[in-house]
């Protein structure tokens, strides 16, 4: 019952985190665009009120013009939005189901013995610190070298290193499923902690010195502003590296590391396309594909190195064999049967008779041979060999006698 519940909670967070995910990337990605978009105030009346760009739209049937003040404008409205529930919901379900899924599980899911032999505490310790150290390092570095001169260059090229030395120690230390999923959370909860230790505060300042009749310190407006360009360009590295668990192909090899990386950049490259192609557009100027184009021709090199190598003869002869059930059967008890028997079901699933490994016959294909996802962590060491035995018996039509 215990499992069954944990399996409630892992899909209701799940689907939460989506839906919250979708609503924040969804406002991130149309501000960016928003900004990018903006054409100076066309009304006299609206530039002396202070309204430094804005943009006609239409949607839904209907007429849209937003419009922008550089600083503030000169009194606050007395309904204001505030964008920030999305970014915090986000947060809260996925670290939720991080938790519920990962460190409830630590054993299973965060190690990989093979990789790094150690307590599921220390683990479970240690993904937790590579959270927290995330954003300490990123936010010191914004604060340290964001206002110099090339500052958003000179940032860029530090969190690059920072995130390549991430991803390689998180592949040293973790499974590669959860070292992947960790770097994605690092790079969320640092984007989450931008709204909440600097967007937010910094707005409430503003609209606090609007309401006193103080001057408004541009500091907060820029600072605001950095950070929510740093968030747009996360978000596709996030949403890879969250994604990735699904395909155990990519994270267990032996330079995961470097699989990751190349990912997470070409989503970042291609994102950046998008972001220049607003200002281009705006401008006038030609949209500058260069970044996607690196971005996808990342992505098809990385296609082309994890493909699996072409068939060797001995795996050709080994595969016009007629297949041998018991050496099947064989296979089953002793990578699968511990965790699928009739004292321990996961997932529901049991192995250890003919007539349930009959049943379950399309699902031992599917998580063993197509998705490489089972064994977990691969921690019986089911080797290629015995894989593509199980295709072959799958092909034949999954006989068990």
């Amino acid at each position: 019952m215990d499992v069954y519940l944990l399996d409630w909670a892992n899909l209701l967070l799940r689907w939460a985190h989506v839906i919250t995910a979708i609503a924040w990337i969804g406002s991130s990605f149309y501000f960016v665009f928003l900004d990018n978009s903006l054409t100076p105030a066309a009304d006299p009346a609206d530039r002396a009120a202070g309204v430094t760009g804005e943009l006609w739209a239409v949607h839904g049937g209907g007429f849209y013009h937003p419009q922008k003040y550089q600083v503030a404008p000169k009194r606050i409205p007395e309904h204001l939005h505030w964008f920030y529930w999305e970014s915090y919901s986000t947060w809260l379900t996925g670290f939720g189901l991080f938790t519920v899924l990962y460190l409830f599980n630590a054993g299973s899911f965060l190690i990989d013995k093979s990789v790094y032999d150690w307590s599921p505490a220390a683990a479970i310790a240690a993904s937790l610190g590579f959270l927290v150290a995330g954003w300490i390092v990123y936010d010191v570095i914004c604060r340290a070298f964001g206002r110099r001169k090339n500052g958003d260059l000179i940032v860029g090229v530090l969190l690059f290193i920072y995130v390549v030395f991430a991803s390689w120690l998180a592949c040293q230390l973790f499974a590669g499923r959860a070292a992947f999923l960790l770097i994605g959370a690092m790079l969320a909860t640092s984007m989450s902690a931008n709204v909440f230790v600097w967007i937010i505060p910094g707005q409430r300042k503003v609209v606090a010195q609007l309401k006193a009749g103080q001057e408004v310190d541009p500091i907060y407006g820029w600072r605001a502003k950095q950070r929510s360009v740093h968030n747009t360009y996360f978000t596709l590295p996030v949403l890879i590296a969250m994604l990735s668990n699904h395909y155990a192909w990519l994270y267990q090899g032996p330079n995961n590391w470097l699989v990751l990386v190349l990912l997470m950049l070409a989503g970042a490259l291609i994102r950046h396309s998008f972001v220049a192609r607003h200002k281009a557009l705006v401008q006038g100027k030609r949209v500058p594909w260069e970044h996607a184009v690196v971005g996808t021709l990342a992505l098809v090199g990385l296609a082309f190195w994890l493909a699996p190598p072409p068939m060797s003869a001995e795996a050709k002869a080994a595969a016009a064999q007629p297949v041998v059930v018991a050496d099947v059967r064989a296979v089953i008890e002793q990578r699968c049967a511990m965790c699928h028997n009739a004292q321990l079901q996961q997932k529901n699933v049991a192995l250890h008779t003919p007539e349930l490994l009959a049943q379950h016959a399309q699902q031992v294909y599917q998580q063993s041979v197509l998705l490489k996802l089972m064994p977990l962590n691969n921690a019986t060491q089911m080797t290629d060999a015995e894989r593509a035995l199980i295709k072959r018996w799958y092909e034949a039509g999954a006989p068990v006698q």
